[in-house]
């Protein structure tokens, strides 16, 4: 009988079955005596191990990680709730606990996706004034606008406004409150120039200033941030403390630190930066006298603005399309007042001296070396008759503001009671009156 207990004991012991879990540790067994299976403890229901055993972890014998059995929202809350818990019962940082995790991850990407089902959805939506393209991107590093929270872009339809780039789940564009921000800009190309004009919370009733949330500056319910463009405060969800340039500070203080700004103003302030709509002689005739980069800009442009007929009357430059050299800045070839909240911030940073400073040496060069027909339109001077041929953009030149003649400064300024040109034209027309009459 020992015998045939002794063989049955090594049969079993060379014939495992391999679904059974293999304890990670043996005992110790005296020389001579056979280690006898130990008996394996049903799994308790608080017992980590054993619900990993039920199919939270992953081994050999498992079901893949995709595949998930529930089918409901209430029953993978449950599973969720339940990984989470044998998660904080695991070991730290140990091999059971990361495929826990992973378990996890699945099984709320799961619920997501039951809870915003891909079903087909439009390419366009119009939600106030909002021109909704639906996007086809998989990123999930954008967040929602409304919800404030991340968008998935794998298993989630969204959405991007092509005016002013506002994102939001499919599931949110019924929700959405603010109006497109380029209708605003449409309509209303100003800037508030007042620096931060707050007005308190309580001409806001403690609520937000955009979706009329409580708000409150102890952070209860919500903490109240302040927009440094508009002054105005807004709760969490409006205001992401999103930095921009304000234009009011930059004007009056030459000051182009990025402050704090509400989602909306952030937008506004995006869509209007190119514009231009900054007359700084009226709003800040003084800052000329302490910034000097603004007054050799402004002598730049004076010039590209003579220049300019030069180039529309030539056919060359025109084949060349000389002017396009500045269609980044197109305000350049109209007026020498208008300023863009852009133009300002390369000013300061000195890349607009830059390249515009590269732009006028290139018309000049056209002007005065390469073309002929250009050449032909310079003047000489009729006080001294003698120098190079002038150009009304020379740096030496002065031009009389009743005929448009070019003259040698000192000339012009030695003889600035008499134009010749002046009193020819005046000449001119008398006789032309005497004959008539």
């Amino acid at each position: 009988a020992m015998a045939s207990d002794e063989r049955l004991a090594r049969f079993r012991q060379a014939h495992l079955n391999p679904f059974n879990k293999t304890p990670e540790r043996q005992e110790q067994h005296p020389e001579g005596e056979n280690p006898t299976p130990a008996p394996q403890p049903d799994p308790s229901p608080g017992d980590p191990e054993g619900a990993l055993d039920l199919g939270l972890a992953e081994d050999h014998f498992s079901r893949p990680v995709g595949l998930i059995l529930a089918q409901d929202v209430g029953q993978l809350c449950q599973a969720i709730e339940e990984c989470k818990r044998v998660i904080l019962a695991l070991p730290e940082h140990s091999e059971r606990q990361k495929d826990a995790v992973v378990r996890l991850i699945h099984l709320r990407l799961k619920l997501q996706e039951l809870k915003d089902p891909d079903e087909d959805e439009p390419n366009i939506r119009v939600v106030l004034e909002h021109r909704f393209y639906k996007e086809k991107s998989k990123s999930v590093k954008q967040m929602c606008d409304k919800c404030s929270t991340i968008i998935w872009g794998l298993i989630q339809t969204w959405y991007t406004c092509t005016g002013c780039y506002y994102r939001c789940h499919s599931k949110c564009l019924p929700l959405v409150s603010k109006v497109c921000v380029r209708a605003k800009v449409s309509h209303q190309a100003e800037y508030q120039l007042s620096i931060c004009p707050e007005s308190g919370l309580d001409s806001q009733d403690y609520r937000c200033a955009e979706c009329r949330a409580p708000v409150s500056l102890r952070g209860v319910p919500s903490e109240a941030r302040q927009c440094d463009y508009t002054g105005l405060y807004y709760c969490s969800s409006c205001h992401w403390n999103d930095l921009a340039v304000v234009p009011a500070r930059a004007i009056h203080n030459w000051d182009f630190e990025p402050r704090k700004v509400s989602r909306c103003s952030m937008r506004y302030l995006a869509l209007m930066v190119s514009r231009p709509v900054l007359k700084l002689r009226e709003i800040n005739p003084l800052l000329f006298n302490y910034v000097e980069e603004l007054v050799e800009i402004r002598k730049l442009r004076q010039d590209i603005l003579l220049m300019k007929p030069y180039f529309i009357t030539c056919k060359e430059a025109m084949e060349a399309r000389l002017l396009l050299q500045l269609q980044d800045r197109q305000h350049f070839v109209e007026n020498d007042e208008m300023y863009s909240l852009q133009d300002l911030m390369d000013i300061e940073a000195g890349r607009l001296s830059c390249s515009l400073t590269e732009i006028h040496t290139l018309f000049a060069k056209h002007i005065k070396l390469d073309c002929e027909r250009c050449q032909a339109k310079g003047f000489v001077c009729e006080l001294c008759k003698e120098g190079d041929v002038l150009f009304p953009f020379d740096s030496h030149t002065s031009v009389c503001t009743g005929c448009s003649a070019v003259f040698p400064r000192d000339c012009f300024y030695d003889n600035s009671t008499t134009c010749p040109k002046c009193a020819r034209l005046s000449l001119r027309k008398q006789s032309l009156f005497q004959d008539s009459g």
